[in-house]
């Protein structure tokens, strides 16, 4: 029996409960993979505009989240809830890529379904060390940066590619292990642990943003990295948070020319 591919991303992208979120991001990889999804291009599905997701956390905007320090038991958790939210939302970023550009090679989806079921694994990790800790996912306030993005970004697959992994979550490279060592300064391995699966994990889901993006340069006849600078200065106004983890972006894809002309624009900052 085969059912679309793409009502399957659907009903994993609209989900709103986390254990069955999580779970569909799982029985998607295992149909895809046991080839029970067929790529039915025609399908008529609704857009979707806003991602399946609780009633909690309170979504606020960036600036209105209180720092979360690692020195107490409440800043950990904060902390923990805060990474856990982006892993949450990556779920949906992912099961929206397969589901909103129908156009691209199988491939494409199969890689992005694979990206859907690592951070459903790694929002099970986060929730489940957030329990250890005495709280739950949706006790403190977010942000909904992450998909506000995705919306900018539905019109082309390029800008997708370019803003989201090579941005958004690039910065979840640049800023992991520092996150890593003051959990460490703070005696908890545990989720200093977790962190090292998970930036392990999401170097490759950079690096697949990276490979995308090249190939659809290739296919409209546009030069990568002038092209990526470009989208940076369309979306972003060529602002840039800094300081870069230059080893891992270099794991990820990012070329050299791409980094020196990164570490300029937080030189300049």
């Amino acid at each position: 029996m085969t059912d679309s591919l793409f009502a399957a991303a659907y009903q994993c992208l609209v989900e709103t409960d986390l254990d069955r979120k999580a779970a569909c991001a799982d029985a998607l990889q295992a149909n895809w993979r046991a080839g029970r999804l067929v790529v039915d291009r025609g399908v008529d599905l609704p857009d979707v505009m806003e991602a399946g997701r609780p009633e909690r956390p309170v979504l606020v905007e960036a600036r209105g989240l209180s720092k979360r320090g690692a020195g107490t038991p409440e800043g950990r958790a904060a902390l923990v809830h805060a990474v856990a939210h982006i892993e949450f939302n990556a779920i949906n970023l992912a099961c929206d890529a397969v589901y909103r550009f129908r156009d691209m090679p199988e491939a494409f989806f199969g890689d992005w379904i694979g990206v859907a079921a690592e951070e459903a694994q790694h929002f099970r990790l986060l929730r489940g060390r957030l329990q250890e800790l005495g709280h739950d996912y949706g006790d403190f306030p977010a942000h909904r940066g992450l998909w506000d993005m995705a919306q900018r970004t539905a019109g082309d697959v390029l800008a997708r590619m370019a803003l989201v992994p090579r941005v958004l979550e690039a910065r979840g490279l640049d800023v992991t292990p520092g996150i890593m060592e003051r959990l460490r300064r703070a005696g908890d391995e545990r989720t200093a642990d977790l962190l090292v699966i998970i930036l392990r994990d999401e170097i490759g889901h950079v690096a697949a943003g990276t490979r995308w993006f090249r190939q659809i340069c290739a296919a409209r006849g546009l030069e990568p990295e002038a092209e990526y600078f470009r989208l940076l200065d369309q979306f972003l106004r060529g602002e840039l948070r800094c300081p870069l983890h230059l080893e891992a972006r270099r794991q990820a894809g990012f070329s050299e020319s791409e980094l020196t002309r990164l570490r300029a624009m937080c030189d300049q900052r």
